[in-house]
């Protein structure tokens, strides 16, 4: 994989990358970058479960119907 920056973002990672920065090289870096990233996007995934589930929770019991497991793999059939 190959990555090119030039300007401002390759001397913003040149400042983060090697005996004054946080990170020993810049495949160190992107790693990473995109291991945060990885992380926010799960973070964000459950925080939408959470709400859905709060929300499900929240519903009054005369909304809930019985469902049967056929229910359910009918209802998710494309």
């Amino acid at each position: 994989m190959t990555v090119r920056l030039s300007g401002a973002l390759s001397d913003f990672v040149a400042s983060n990358v090697g005996e004054h920065g946080a990170y020993e090289n810049v495949s160190e870096y992107v790693r990473d970058l995109i291991r945060r990233d990885k992380e926010r996007t799960e973070a964000q995934s459950f925080e939408r479960l959470k709400a859905e589930l709060t929300r499900a929770y929240a519903a009054p019991e005369s909304s809930y119907r019985p469902l049967t497991a056929a229910d359910v793999i009918a209802r998710n059939q494309p």
